[in-house]
C-alpha cells in the first residue's frame, strides 16, 4: 500500500485492486469490530462543544471542520463518552469492548441504544435515547480487518490511525446511520473488500456513490460513475448528476459522470428553439450545460443572448437575483465576440445585467472583434483547451458572424469582413449555400451569401458570392458595393468585382464565379486565396452618391 499526501494536502491512498472477499465479516481475517446501530432517523445528540458526535454528522461537517485552524487538531479534549480524542476525531461515537471477551453477535431487533464501555477503568456509562429522535431499529456486528478498510477510504485511514486508537487493547467501533442507508453501507464494505458491487440500478448505485464519498472511498465513486455512465441517460438522471459536485466531497472522483450528463443534455437539446418550452424548463445547471455546447444549433449568438434573457426573466422573477445570477452564471454560457455590434449595444443598456458587467462584457467581445484573424483563432484555441469558458470558440452558426465597420461621412457607408474554413467551404459541394449574420446600411438590413453553383453549360461548379437586402416593405435603396478577397502570398485584399445597385425588398445581386476558376482548382491545397487555411472576403457598400 502507498500512502502519501495529495497536492490538496488530503491523505492519498492505493492499494492493488485485490480480491479479499473471502475475508468480508469472517471473524478468523478480522481484528475489528463494526457495530452499525441503523436508526430510523438522523440522531440529533451533540457533544458539549455543540459538534455532532455521530458519523452522519460527522461526514456532513466535514468541509467546515477542514476549514478550522490546524492547530486545534492538535489538542485533545474530553468526549461526552469519556474517549479521549483529537478534535477532528470527536464528531464520531468511538465503542470499545475487551478483545479478549466473545464478539458479540449480529441482533436483528435490538430496539435500544446499547450501553458503551469507554476505555480504562472509568465506569460504564449509557446513552439514553434521544425524545426528539428515533429509536434504533437494529444493531449488525460486522467483521472488518482495519488494514482493507484503510487501504481504500481515507476515513478510515484517519479513524484506525488515530494514536489512541493504536494504542488501546479494544476492537469495537460503532456507527450510526439511517435505515435507507443501510444497503447502501453494506455494499460499499463489501467493494472494499472485492472491489465489486452486487447492484445494477442507477438508484442504488447513486446510493452507494453518496455512501462511498461520506467514507471517502474514492475508488468506489469512480466505480459507481463509470457504471451509471454505461446505463442508459435520461433528461431526469442528467440533472440529478449535475448536482452531485455540489452534494459531494470528493468531486473530482465523479466529474467524468457529469460531463457525461452535460453530454447529454446538450446533445437532446442541440436545437433550442426546436426545443423551447422544454428547455425554458430547465434548471440552472442544465441550462448552462445546455448553453455551454459549442455545437449549439443557433442562427447567431444574439439568439443565445434573448434565449438567457428569456430563461432568467421565468426562473428570477426579481430584478437583483436575476442580475447576480446572470454576471455571475449565465454571463459566461454567452459568447459575446460573436454578438452583432447593434445587439452589444443592446447589452450596454439592459436593465437585467449590472453596468459594470455588462460594460465588461461588451468591451472584451470589441477588443476581440478587433483582433486579426490569426490572433482570434489564437484565442479560440487557447480557451478551448483551458479550465475557463469557451468564450472565444465559435459554434456552428447558421448565419456566419461578420466584422462590420461603419462611416457616416463623408457618406454613410460599411466594410464587411467574412472568414470561411476551407472545410467551411467543402461542406457547400455540391449546390450548398451559407448566410451571413444581418449587418446594416442606412438603417436597412443586408446579408452576404455564399454558394456552390453548377454552370449548366460546362457542367463545373464554381464559388459565387452575393450581396442581399432583407425584405422591408417595398423601399428601394441605390448602393455601390465592391467585393474584394485576400491573396498569398501579399496577404492583402484584392478587388475582384465591383459596381451599383438599385435594392428592393428581398433582391440580391452578385457572381456566380467570383474567382473565375472552377470549384476544384479554388478549393486546391495551394490555392491562393486560402491564406492560413482561411478564405478572407470584403465587402464595401456606400449609399449612391
Amino acid at each position: 500500500m502507498d500512502v502519501g499526501f495529495s497536492p490538496g494536502n488530503h491523505w492519498s491512498l492505493s492499494v492493488a485492486d485485490s480480491d479479499f472477499g473471502f475475508a468480508f465479516n469472517d471473524r478468523n481475517f478480522s481484528d475489528r469490530v463494526l457495530r452499525i446501530e441503523i436508526a430510523t432517523d438522523v440522531p440529533d445528540i451533540k457533544s458539549d462543544d455543540g459538534n455532532c458526535i455521530f458519523v452522519v454528522d460527522w461526514a456532513r461537517n466535514r468541509k467546515r471542520r477542514r476549514l478550522e485552524d490546524t492547530t486545534k487538531k492538535e489538542n485533545a479534549e474530553e468526549h461526552p463518552l469519556n474517549c479521549n480524542l483529537p478534535e477532528q476525531d470527536t464528531d464520531v461515537v468511538i465503542a470499545y469492548d475487551n478483545e479478549e471477551e466473545e464478539p458479540v453477535e449480529i441482533l436483528e431487533e435490538s430496539t435500544s441504544v446499547r450501553n458503551i464501555d469507554p476505555p480504562g477503568d472509568e465506569a460504564a456509562k449509557s446513552i439514553e435515547p434521544n425524545p426528539n429522535t428515533s429509536a434504533v431499529l437494529q444493531v449488525k456486528d460486522v467483521h472488518i480487518s482495519s488494514p482493507i478498510l484503510a487501504a481504500k477510504s481515507v476515513y478510515f485511514y484517519e479513524l484506525f490511525s488515530n494514536a489512541t486508537l493504536r494504542e488501546s487493547k479494544h476492537r469495537q467501533v460503532t456507527l450510526r446511520i439511517l435505515a435507507s442507508e443501510e444497503a447502501a453501507l453494506m455494499e460499499l464494505l463489501s467493494f472494499m473488500y472485492n472491489n465489486t458491487l452486487s447492484t445494477s440500478s442507477p438508484s442504488s448505485l447513486l446510493d452507494v456513490l453518496m455512501a462511498a464519498d461520506k467514507y471517502e472511498v474514492a475508488s468506489c465513486i469512480r466505480h459507481c460513475s463509470k457504471l451509471l455512465r454505461n446505463l442508459p441517460m435520461t433528461c431526469e438522471s442528467a440533472l440529478l448528476y449535475l448536482d452531485l459536485p455540489s452534494s459531494i466531497l470528493m468531486a473530482e472522483a465523479v466529474q467524468p459522470l457529469v460531463d457525461t450528463a452535460k453530454q447529454h443534455l446538450a446533445g437532446r437539446y442541440k436545437d433550442i428553439m426546436k426545443y423551447q418550452e422544454d428547455v425554458l424548463k430547465l434548471p440552472l445547471a442544465g441550462i448552462e450545460a445546455v448553453l455551454s455546447s459549442d455545437d449549439l444549433q443557433v442562427a447567431s449568438e444574439d439568439t443565445v443572448y434573448d434565449f438567457v434573457l428569456k430563461w432568467a426573466r421565468i426562473h428570477y422573477p426579481k430584478s437583483d437575483e436575476r442580475s447576480d445570477i446572470l454576471g455571475t452564471r449565465l454571463s459566461h454560457v454567452i459568447r459575446f465576440s460573436y454578438m452583432s455590434c447593434r445587439k452589444l449595444r443592446k447589452v450596454l443598456s439592459c436593465p437585467d445585467f449590472n453596468p459594470d458587467v455588462s460594460s465588461k462584457l461588451v468591451l472584451e467581445a470589441l477588443f476581440f472583434k478587433s483582433e486579426p484573424p490569426y490572433r482570434q483563432r489564437a484565442l479560440a484555441i487557447a480557451s478551448k483547451f483551458s479550465n475557463t469558458p469557451s468564450c472565444f470558440v465559435e459554434r456552428a452558426y447558421k448565419y456566419r458572424p461578420v466584422k462590420v465597420i461603419e462611416f457616416d461621412k463623408p457618406r454613410q457607408q460599411c466594410i464587411v469582413y467574412l472568414d470561411f474554413k476551407r472545410e467551411d467551404c467543402a461542406h457547400l459541394f455540391p449546390s450548398g449555400r451559407v448566410y451571413s449574420q444581418a449587418f446594416h446600411l442606412a438603417g436597412q438590413g443586408f446579408f452576404l451569401s455564399a454558394h456552390c453553383n453548377i454552370d449548366q453549360q460546362t457542367t463545373l461548379h464554381s464559388f459565387g458570392l452575393f450581396l442581399g437586402m432583407q425584405e422591408k416593405g417595398s423601399a428601394s435603396i441605390s448602393v455601390d458595393y465592391e467585393f474584394a478577397v485576400m491573396s498569398k502570398p501579399s496577404k492583402e485584399f484584392s478587388r475582384k468585382y465591383k459596381g451599383n445597385y438599385t435594392f428592393t425588398g428581398g433582391k440580391a445581386v452578385g457572381y456566380r464565379n467570383l474567382f473565375s476558376m472552377p470549384w476544384t482548382a479554388f478549393l486546391a491545397e495551394d490555392s491562393v486565396y486560402f491564406v492560413d487555411g482561411i478564405l478572407h472576403l470584403k465587402a464595401e457598400l456606400a449609399i449612391r452618391k
